[in-house]
C-alpha cells in the first residue's frame, strides 16, 4: 500500500464504525497555556475529556499533525540518528468520549491491523498495564483479558508506569494503555530471539505502532488522581511506522513518505544515500534530517507560526537551523536548500493536508530567508573558530558555548572542526555551561498553577458578551490561584460572562465582578480550551454570593471599532494587492490594531493610500454589520465566506458581513453594529514581518483623531519655524540642500587638515622589527576622516601598525589598521589588541584582523591607551 492508500483506508474503517471524521486541528496550539505545540491526536478534544464540552457524536477518528520537540516529548536530537523518531509525524487516531470502552477498541484494533491491512499476527506483541502501588493502582488485567481472545498469553506483556500509563503532561486526562508493537526482524532472527524479550528495548525492529489509552483519571496539580466522572478512549497510531510495516521496509525514511525528499536531497548534493544507520555516515543523517525538519517547519509556517526569537517561533526556528547545520556541515551544500523542497512535500501531502499547497510560495519564501541569514551566522561563527585563542590546543566549555549559543553550532560541529585541526574540545565544561541556560530558562518560565477548586457541579460556562456588557447573578463556577516570577493572581470561571476572552488575535475584555459592595478588577480575560477565565488580584470575601459582571464599555467600544477596521482593512488589501493577501496574524486592542498579511513585497505608499482610502469610504458609507452565528460550515463556506489558515473551525461558525460584497469573514471576535461608529481609519506603519509577510499597523476612531492632531501640530511648528512658509516641503528641501553643500565643504577642509596631519605622523613613525607603528591622538572630530587618515598612511608606507585616539562627537574612540599582508604574515590582530586597549578609556570594541575601532566613556584615558600601544607592538 501506498502511503495515500493507507491514511485512507484507516479513516474509511472508522467511519464504517460510525465515527465522526474530522479535520487535524493546526500543529501549533491555540487557546491552551498549557501546550505549545498540537503533540497528540488528542489534544484538540480535551475539553471533552475533561467534561467541559459535549461532543456531536461521541465517535471521532482523524489524522492529527503533531509535533513533538518541547517539553516532555522532546526527541529532536535523536531525529536523523534512528530510523524512527520525528519531529513532525502524523497520528492516526480514534476516539470514544464517553461511549465505547477497551472492549471494542482492542477488537478493532485487532480488525484493522490483521484482517483489513493484513499484518502477520505471529509479529504482533501487545503490552498492558502492570499497576503501580506508590499510585494505588493495580494490574490491567481488563485489557489483558480481552487480547486473550486474539492472542495467546505469552505475547501479552505486563510494563510499569513509564511505559504503559499515558500522561499528556504534567497534568489533565490520563490513563493506563495498551501498545501494540510489531516484530519486523527476519525470520531467522526472530527463531534465534524471542521478540517478546526486546518489546520496549529500543530495538529499531521491534517498535510499537498503535497506542490504546484508556483515559479514566484526570492528574491534578499536586500529582494525585481522580477519576473522571466518565471513561474515555484514545488511540494513536504513529503513520510513519505503520507505512513501514506494509511497504515492507526496515526504516520510516525508507517508506514513500520520505523517500520522494531523499531523491531530491541526493540530486542537490551529488551524494548517494546509502541506508547506513552508523554514526560515522553523516551524510546519510544529513538528509534524514533535512527530510524530516522540513516537515515540521513548513506545516507549522502553514499553519500561520513564523520562526522567530521567542516561544513556538524560537522552536522552529531552532529546527530549521539543525537542518542547515546538517547540510552546511556534511552535504557540502552552502547555499538556501531546504525551501525548494516544499513543492515536493506540498504535491505529495496535497490530498490530506491542501493547507500546505494553497501556501507552496509563501511557505517556501519564509524558509529561503531564514536559510540565507543562518549561513551568514554560520560563516562569522567559522570566522570566530578561526580566531580563537586556545590554550594547549583546548576550546574551553565557554568558547564552545559561544559558539553554540551565538553562532548556532553544536556540539559535534565544533568537534568536527575541532578535529580537523587536531584541537580537543572541553565537552564536560561546555555541558555544565548548557545546562545552566537550562536551568536559567526553567526558572525564567516556572510558573506554579494550583489545581481548580470547584464550587458547583455545572462545569459549563456561556458566552453572552455578543449581545450585553453586563450580566447579573452570576456563579462562581471554579477558581485557582497561579504564582509567575513571585506574583500571584487568581482565575475565577463563572457559570455565564459578558466578558470576552483574549481569541483569534483581539485582547480580552477588563472590568469589574461585583460580590455585592465588594468590587474586584478584572485585569484580563484569557481563554483555556473553551473556558473563559477572568483574572483577578485577589478572592472576594464571599464567593458563593451572586455575581455582577460587568465590561468596560470604553475599552470594549476601542477594541470593536478596530477590529472592525481590521475587516475592512483585509478586503480592502485583497482589492488593492490582490487575493493572495491573507491575514497571518493580527493583535487588536482599544487603542490600535496590528495585522499581519501575505505579500511579497513592500506596500507602496500609492497603495497605502488607496487601502486607506476604501476603508474610510466604507466607513462614511456607515454599513451596518450582519452577524449569523451557529453556521454550518459548509454552508458558510457556500457564501464565500473568508477562512484563514491555521484556525481550527468547528461543524458551526459564527459569519461577520460588512456587504455580501466586500467583507464576509468567519469571526468569533466582538464589531461594531454600523461602520460609521469607527469613524476614521488610519495607517501609521506598514513594514515587514518575514519574508513574504507585510505587517501594517493602524488607528481608529478617537485615537485616530489625536494623531492627526499631533501631526498637524507639529506641522504648525515647523512652519512657525520656517517663518509660517506657505510652502514648507519645498524650504525644508532647501536647507537640505544647503546642508550638504556644507557637509562637502566640511569633509574637504577635513581632508586637508588630515593631509597636512599625514606627513608629521609619518616622520614620527616608530621603527619596529619589519614594520612601523605609528600612534597618536590625532585632533579629528569624525570617524570617516580618522579611518580615511590611517588608510592614506598604509597606502603610502605599506608595512604599518596605526593606532589613533581621537575624541569624536564627545567621546574617545580608538582606531587600530595592521597592514594586510603584516596582518596575515606576522599574528600580529587589530580585533584582539583593540580589546586590550578599549580598558584605558571604559569601553570595548572588536573587528578583524587588519582593522578594528573601540569606543568608550573616559576621554582622559586615550592618552593611556595610546601609550599602552607602545608596548603591544
Amino acid at each position: 500500500m501506498q502511503s495515500r492508500e493507507i491514511r485512507r483506508t484507516f479513516l474509511d474503517f472508522f467511519a464504517q464504525k460510525t465515527h465522526k471524521i474530522v479535520a487535524s486541528a493546526p500543529i501549533v496550539t491555540r487557546n491552551d497555556p498549557t501546550l505549545m505545540f498540537t503533540n497528540a491526536g488528542m489534544n484538540q478534544f480535551k475539553d471533552f475529556f475533561l467534561g467541559n464540552q459535549t461532543p456531536e457524536n461521541p465517535r471521532i477518528a482523524d489524522t492529527q499533525k503533531c509535533l513533538r520537540v518541547s517539553g516532555k516529548h522532546n526527541d529532536l536530537e535523536e531525529v536523523g540518528i534512528d530510523s524512527y523518531h520525528h519531529t513532525m509525524f502524523e497520528m492516526l487516531g480514534n476516539w470514544s468520549i464517553g461511549d465505547y470502552f477497551k472492549e471494542e477498541a482492542i477488537n478493532w484494533a485487532w480488525e484493522l491491523l490483521v484482517e483489513v491491512y493484513g499484518i502477520d499476527k505471529e509479529r504482533l506483541y501487545v503490552s498492558v498495564f502492570a499497576g503501580d502501588e506508590a499510585e494505588g493502582l493495580g494490574k490491567d488485567t481488563e485489557a489483558a483479558d480481552f487480547w486473550k481472545k486474539w492472542m495467546p498469553e505469552d505475547r501479552i506483556l505486563y510494563f510499569d508506569k513509564k511505559d504503559n500509563f499515558w500522561e499528556m503532561g504534567d497534568t489533565g486526562p490520563c490513563g493506563p494503555c495498551s501498545e501494540i508493537h510489531v516484530d519486523l526482524r527476519d525470520d531467522a532472527d526472530r527463531q534465534k530471539v524471542d521478540g517478546s524479550t526486546l518489546v520496549n528495548r529500543d530495538n529499531p525492529l521491534v517498535v510499537e505502532i498503535w497506542n490504546l489509552v484508556f483515559i479514566q483519571f484526570n492528574r491534578k496539580a499536586d500529582g494525585s488522581l481522580e477519576e473522571l466522572p466518565a471513561k474515555h478512549v484514545d488511540t494513536g497510531m504513529g503513520f510513519e511506522r505503520l507505512c513501514m510495516v506494509l511497504q515492507q521496509k526496515k526504516s520510516n525514511y525508507d517508506t514513500d513518505v520520505f523517500s520522494p525528499l531523499i531523491k531530491e536531497i541526493e540530486a542537490a548534493s551529488g551524494k548517494k544515500y546509502t541506508f547506513s544507520y552508523k554514526a560515522e555516515d553523516k551524510s546519510d543523517i544529513a538528509m534524514r534530517v533535512v527530510a524530516d525538519h522540513l516537515r515540521a517547519v513548513a506545516f507549522t509556517i502553514a499553519d500561520g507560526e513564523l520562526p522567530g526569537n521567542t516561544g513556538a517561533g524560537y522552536v522552529i526556528r531552532r529546527i530549521l537551523r539543525r537542518a542547515i547545520r546538517y547540510y552546511y556541515s556534511f552535504l557540502g551544500i552552502q547555499e538556501p536548500f531546504i525551501y525548494k523542497l516544499v513543492a515536493v512535500l506540498a504535491a505529495q501531502m496535497e490530498e490530506a493536508f491542501p493547507e500546505l499547497k494553497a501556501q507552496e510560495a509563501q511557505v517556501a519564501r519564509v524558509i529561503q530567508a531564514e536559510e540565507r541569514s543562518f549561513l551568514h551566522t554560520l560563516e562569522n561563527g567559522l570566522q570566530r573558530f578561526e580566531n580563537l585563542e586556545l590554550s594547549d590546543g583546548l576550546i574551553n566549555g565557554q568558547q564552545a558555548f559561544e559558539l553554540y549559543d551565538t553562532f548556532g553550532f553544536p556540539i559535534d560541529l565544533t568537534r568536527l572542526l575541532a578535529s580537523e585541526k587536531g584541537w580537543q574540545v572541553d565537552e564536560p565544561a561546555f555541558e555544565k555551561a548548557l545546562q545552566a541556560q537550562k536551568e536559567r530558562s526553567r526558572k525564567d518560565a516556572k510558573k506554579e498553577v494550583e489545581d481548580w477548586v470547584v464550587l458547583t457541579d455545572n462545569n459549563n460556562s456561556s458566552f453572552l458578551g455578543y449581545d450585553t456588557l453586563t450580566v447579573a447573578d452570576a456563579k462562581v463556577v471554579k477558581y485557582r490561584m497561579v504564582a509567575s516570577k513571585g506574583k500571584q493572581h487568581y482565575q475565577l470561571v463563572l457559570d455565564r460572562t459578558p466578558f470576552y476572552a483574549e481569541s483569534g488575535g483581539q485582547a480580552g475584555d477588563k472590568g469589574t465582578l461585583s460580590f455585592g459592595k465588594e468590587s474586584l478588577a478584572v485585569l484580563d480575560t484569557q481563554k483555556e480550551n473553551e473556558l473563559t477565565i477572568h483574572v483577578v488580584n485577589s478572592l472576594p470575601q464571599n464567593l458563593g454570593l451572586p455575581v455582577l459582571a460587568a465590561v468596560d464599555a470604553k475599552l470594549r467600544e476601542g477594541t470593536s471599532q478596530n477590529h472592525s477596521a481590521a475587516h475592512l482593512m483585509h478586503a480592502a488589501l485583497h482589492q488593492v494587492l490582490g487575493d493572495h493577501a491573507l491575514q497571518k496574524g493580527q493583535d487588536v486592542d482599544d487603542r490600535r490594531l496590528r495585522f499581519d498579511f501575505a505579500h511579497f513585497q513592500k506596500v507602496d505608499e500609492a497603495e497605502l493610500a488607496r487601502i486607506e482610502q476604501i476603508v474610510n469610504e466604507k466607513i462614511r458609507a456607515n454599513i451596518m454589520r450582519t452577524e449569523d452565528r451557529a453556521v454550518p460550515i459548509e454552508e458558510a463556506k457556500e457564501a464565500g465566506a473568508m477562512m484563514l489558515f491555521g484556525e481550527k473551525y468547528g461543524e458551526f461558525v459564527r459569519m461577520i458581513t460588512f456587504d455580501p460584497g466586500f467583507s464576509r469573514e468567519l469571526c468569533g471576535g466582538t464589531h461594531v453594529a454600523s461602520t460609521g461608529e469607527i469613524g476614521l481609519f488610519k495607517i501609521i506603519s506598514e513594514s515587514a514581518v518575514a519574508a513574504g509577510i507585510r505587517r501594517i499597523e493602524a488607528i481608529t476612531a478617537k485615537t485616530a483623531e489625536e494623531y492627526i492632531k499631533s501631526e498637524l501640530g507639529q506641522l504648525n511648528e515647523i512652519r512657525q519655524l520656517l517663518k509660517n512658509a506657505a510652502e514648507p516641503v519645498r524650504m525644508i528641501r532647501e536647507l537640505q540642500d544647503d546642508n550638504r553643500k556644507l557637509r562637502k565643504e566640511i569633509e574637504a577642509l577635513l581632508a586637508k587638515q588630515a593631509a597636512a596631519m599625514k606627513d608629521e605622523l609619518v616622520k614620527k613613525g616608530e621603527n619596529r622589527d619589519g614594520y612601523t607603528l605609528i600612534r597618536a591622538v590625532v585632533p579629528i572630530n569624525d570617524s570617516n576622516a580618522l579611518k580615511n587618515l590611517a588608510q592614506q598612511i598604509d597606502h603610502e608606507l605599506k608595512e604599518v601598525v596605526i593606532v589613533f585616539g581621537a575624541v569624536i562627537n564627545e567621546k574617545p574612540q580608538l582606531l587600530v589598521l595592521i597592514s594586510k599582508e603584516l596582518a596575515a604574515n606576522s599574528g600580529l590582530h587589530a580585533g584582539n589588541a583593540i580589546r586590550e586597549l578599549a580598558a584605558a578609556i571604559q569601553g570595548g570594541g572588536g573587528g578583524q584582523p587588519f582593522f578594528a575601532t573601540a569606543g568608550g566613556k573616559n576621554v582622559a584615558g586615550l592618552e593611556a591607551a595610546i601609550r599602552k600601544a607602545g608596548e603591544l607592538f
